[in-house]
């Protein structure tokens, strides 16, 4: 019994260690040059428009964009279940603060982050681009990272949508998991 309590401790704590890392990594900021920046898509609200953490992520990109680190934001999502266009609702708040509609590319078949990481690849060696920037939540910004980079895209920078909530009490341990669990089967 007190191997599996020491086995059970040592676990949580490497479970917290692990957790605080993922953490720190997602709120330092890493501000360079890139050929796109690529935002991945999240709630919209029943009026059509960005959730506020999902505002919280396009205005990332946006002060990215505007400081002129790249020239073009890849807003990527799917229709979820509140029935829109996740890509179209964000490329329509970034034009509605002056992001023109030739710097916004949509992806809407983006359903989860493996899926925009795969569609945002093929877009790039299309075009011959090789560098993005990651703007997404703090916690998710290594996964992201890792899933670009999987996918053959060099990541020179990544920003964090200033936005917390409850909900990121939820999220921080799920993406702890979420983080491993790619690392181990997402080659």
């Amino acid at each position: 019994m007190r191997r599996l309590k020491l086995t059970a401790l040592l676990a949580l704590m490497i479970f917290l260690l692990a957790t605080a890392a993922l953490v720190l990594a997602g709120l330092n900021d890493k501000l360079a040059p890139a050929d796109m920046i690529v935002v991945p898509g999240n709630t919209i609200a029943p009026d059509g428009t960005p959730s506020p953490r999902l505002q919280a992520r396009l205005d990332a990109a946006l002060a990215q964009f505007q400081a002129g680190r790249a020239p073009r934001i890849l807003v990527s999502g799917a229709t979820g279940k509140e029935g829109f266009d996740e890509a179209a609702s964000m490329a329509r708040y970034l034009q509605s603060r002056g992001v023109p509609a030739s710097a916004i590319i949509e992806d809407n078949q983006g359903w989860t982050t493996e899926a925009t990481a795969r569609n945002a690849a093929i877009l790039m060696r299309e075009h011959g681009w090789k560098t993005a920037m990651v703007a997404t939540q703090y916690f998710h910004v290594p996964r992201f990272r890792l899933a670009l980079e999987r996918s053959g895209i060099a990541v020179s920078g990544n920003v964090h949508a200033p936005y917390f909530e409850l909900r990121d009490l939820y999220s921080i341990p799920r993406e702890t998991v979420g983080y491993a669990v790619y690392y181990a089967f997402h080659q």
